[in-house]
């Protein structure tokens, strides 16, 4: 008999245009994640993620990057704000901040993150344009854990592109970001179903 779950509160941090929330949102909606979206939390106040978190009657919280005489405020102020939300899960999407090791250690284990490329490959800004540059064959998307360096925690699951002889950065981005919206669903389904098991570097996956 399988165990009864319980139903996941999941909050999302974006900074741009939110398709990859919008990705969550449609797979909350039709019942393919078992979770409810408490949150959105962006850094930008004209970010396009708002519109879809309010189409979809979700609350925001702005904290404005711009608003702070530092890094280390904006840094204070979020960490506070993630506290007081405390979710089952902070999923990153399309959140273009690094977050300081304070708030990385206070959440490890559940909060993900979602990077166009294959890490460990191409991490940082511009994955995309690394590598076309590169010329490398075979590009695509990772889902990871958050931990306290940069795209570098243990990785959920990885879904592959071709990368074709005429590419350019926005090809590229664009055939990377169908699969972000199939991976990062995915990801967070099995998080919300206790079914990932983090052990070392590698992320496990169960038999519920």
């Amino acid at each position: 008999m399988s165990k009864l779950l319980t139903m996941k509160r999941i909050a999302v941090l974006a900074s741009g245009r939110g398709s990859n929330f919008q990705a969550i949102i449609d797979n909350v909606n039709n019942g393919f994640i078992n979770a409810e979206i408490v949150c959105l939390i962006t850094d930008k106040p004209g970010a396009y993620s708002i519109k879809r978190a309010e189409s979809a009657g979700i609350p925001v919280k702005v904290i404005d990057y711009s608003s702070f005489e530092n890094r280390d405020e904006y840094n204070k102020n979020l960490h506070e704000t993630m506290l007081k939300i405390n979710p089952d899960l902070f999923v990153l999407a399309g959140y273009m901040r690094l977050l300081d090791k304070r708030t990385a250690k206070e959440f490890r284990g559940k909060m993900i993150n979602i990077h166009p490329a294959l890490l460990p490959a191409f991490s940082g800004l511009h994955a995309q344009r690394q590598a076309v540059s590169y010329g490398v064959k075979v590009a695509g998307c990772t889902v990871h854990f958050v931990d306290e360096g940069m795209d570098t925690g243990p990785i959920i699951l990885q879904q592959t592109v071709p990368v074709f002889d005429d590419d350019d950065e926005d090809k590229l981005t664009e055939r990377i970001i169908k699969k972000e919206h199939v991976a990062l669903p995915l990801a967070v389904k099995l998080f919300c179903e206790d079914n990932l098991k983090i052990e070392g570097r590698k992320v496990r996956l169960l038999n519920n």
